[in-house]
């Protein structure tokens, strides 16, 4: 455990969930497989869509719907039903298509478990001090077992916009009822989580499991309070 700050004493904590309690990128590359192969054998109207098209076809609607970057699960659906649009499906059909992919989509993204250590940290910390999950992604805590560690899950799209905005950070601290500062954010990235955090007014650690450098690294725009490379670490806050 790093500090570059003194905080003050821990009375709660706010949680990311995608690659700080798990690795979300296997989970996904997964899913985009799965997703494109369901596609192609449902749907062979877009067969001819490679990982690239899709990947544009997504950018090219969040240019047009900025609002989207904060909900993922919509963001998707929009995506897919232009897809299906521009192959000539009726607003209709392309609707249905594109709900019937996003539950494809949903399905595969939530299969996996969670690691036993990440469980069994926030099982000790929930002893102690209230715990509350903040996330930008889709995820599915009851289907993962993540929901009885949490009093509150805070989600981009239905709980605000998406982190480093203060929405969510703002709701966890009115629920958790203390002040800003005694709240302890953790979270792998280093604007969303971090300077999110930060400016909301909360203490803000850094999950850095992969030894990168805080410094050197070019999505910093400011440091956390503390850099931590085990979860195990934030047992000694308590």
């Amino acid at each position: 455990m790093k500090f570059y700050r003194r905080i003050a004493p821990v009375k709660a904590m706010t949680f990311d969930l995608d690659d700080t309690l798990y690795d979300n990128y296997p989970v996904i590359v997964r899913m985009e497989r799965e997703l494109l192969s369901w596609l192609k054998h449902h749907h062979p109207a877009v067969a001819h869509m490679d990982k690239t098209d899709w990947f544009a076809l997504k950018q090219r609607v969040v240019q047009q719907q900025p609002e989207l970057k904060s909900d993922v699960t919509l963001w998707r659906l929009v995506q897919l039903k232009q897809a299906f649009s521009q192959v000539g499906y009726d607003n209709e059909a392309a609707h249905t298509a594109a709900q019937a992919a996003v539950e494809v989509a949903l399905d595969w993204r939530n299969r996996f478990e969670v690691p036993q250590q990440s469980l069994d940290v926030l099982a000790e910390l929930g002893q102690e001090i209230p715990l509350v999950a903040i996330t930008n992604g889709n995820v599915d805590l009851d289907r993962i077992g993540l929901t009885p560690y949490f009093q509150q899950v805070l989600k981009a799209g239905p709980d605000g916009s998406a982190k480093p905005a203060p929405d969510m950070f703002t709701k966890a601290q009115q629920f958790l009822d203390l002040p800003s500062e005694h709240i302890l954010h953790v979270g792998d990235h280093l604007v969303t989580d971090v300077q999110g955090a930060k400016i909301a007014g909360f203490a803000a650690c850094w999950f850095n499991d992969m030894n990168k450098n805080v410094i050197t690294q070019a999505k910093t725009r400011t440091l956390p309070d503390i850099e931590i490379n085990n979860l195990q670490s934030l047992l000694a806050l308590l």
